[in-house]
């Protein structure tokens, strides 16, 4: 069995050879254990500075494209170099990585699918009392939309299995945490978290600009994935609140024209009606987009097959691929 280790990296020179010192490269259980560095377009030598520290393959961006985008370049170069499992982390080693084997004991044991390193978000010391109860408030938002309990959904620190990074499409310019999390939880793989332990910050995080930033770009990530794996009930509901709305102006109009003075209160009539009319379309929007999910679901499958298909003629020449990968096209 093949352990993949993929750190996304951008302008990481200074202390990349120190986390790549750290990671393990014998854990029991696995055959080969290699690492894989994606240069987010670095302005400094950090490709060059893991080559030197060791990593056993480089993809290199030709340009910065971001952590998500970066996130999805390297889970298709470890399916490319024949990846079992593969595990995520960070290039600032956040993330203590002696805990690698206790993020892959799950899947080892064949109960997960996907492990998510939980750092105890709502004890967290080294965030602020307000970043932890966003951090608890959004992972129990995100948990409800993927139908899993979550308790650090934002966590970067994971490994998932080769099936789940097929099945993965990361859509986000954002981060790749929120939104793949609700993927895997629609296609109803084995999620789990495990405790991890982390080290105190090196530096300001680079992802988030500041507390309004990471609201709102977590918060539109959470209802476009929300909205596109579960479209009905987001605009079956949002009509039905509507209708609600609209019967209260009715019942008023109609109570008046009871007792004689409905010709006062018209405004009241065209008030229910205009929510009425509102609602019912956003009910049939919400039919529509329904349809448009099965249309996806089709789109996602004949994407898996080809990755499938692919991986299986790349996956006999892992041997001969060489140690520097070349990125996507327009990447």
């Amino acid at each position: 069995m093949k352990l993949i280790i993929q750190i996304p990296c951008y302008n990481e020179a200074e202390v990349l050879p120190t986390t790549l010192r750290n990671l393990p490269r014998r854990i029991e259980g696995i055959e080969r254990v290699e690492v894989l560095v994606v240069d987010d377009g670095s302005t400094d030598n950090t490709a060059e500075v893991a080559r030197a520290a060791g990593a056993d393959h480089i993809v290199r961006l030709k340009r910065h494209a971001g952590l998500a985008e970066a996130f999805k370049v390297g889970l298709d170069a470890c399916l490319r170099l024949g990846a079992d499992i593969i595990v995520n982390t960070d290039a600032d080693e956040q993330y203590k990585p002696e805990d690698i084997p206790t993020l892959i004991a799950p899947i080892l044991r064949g109960e997960a699918e996907l492990v998510i390193g939980d750092r105890g978000v709502a004890e967290q010391p080294n965030f602020s009392p307000l970043k932890r109860r966003l951090q608890t408030w959004g992972s129990r938002v995100v948990s409800r939309a993927a139908g899993i309990p979550i308790p650090d959904a934002t966590s970067g620190f994971r490994a998932m299995t080769r099936e789940v990074a097929l099945r993965t499409n990361v859509l986000s310019h954002y981060s790749y945490t929120l939104e793949t999390l609700i993927q895997a939880g629609n296609h109803r793989f084995a999620i789990t978290s495990v405790p991890v332990r982390t080290n105190p910050p090196r530096r300001p995080s680079r992802l988030m600009k500041g507390i309004g930033d990471y609201l709102l770009n977590s918060a539109v990530t959470i209802v476009r994935a929300y909205t596109m794996y579960r479209p009905l009930r987001v605009f079956t509901t949002i009509g039905l609140a509507l209708i609600a709305l609209g019967m209260v102006p009715l019942v008023r109009f109609l109570i008046f024209y009871i007792q004689g003075r409905g010709s006062g209160n018209i405004q009241s009539l065209i008030l229910g009606a205009v929510l009425l009319i509102v609602g019912f379309q956003t009910i049939l929007i919400g039919l529509v987009a329904d349809l448009i999910n099965f249309n996806r679901k089709l789109l996602e499958e004949i994407l898996y097959r080809e990755r499938l298909q692919s991986n299986a003629h790349t996956k006999a020449e892992v041997t001969a691929v060489p140690p520097d990968l070349p990125s996507p096209p327009g990447v």
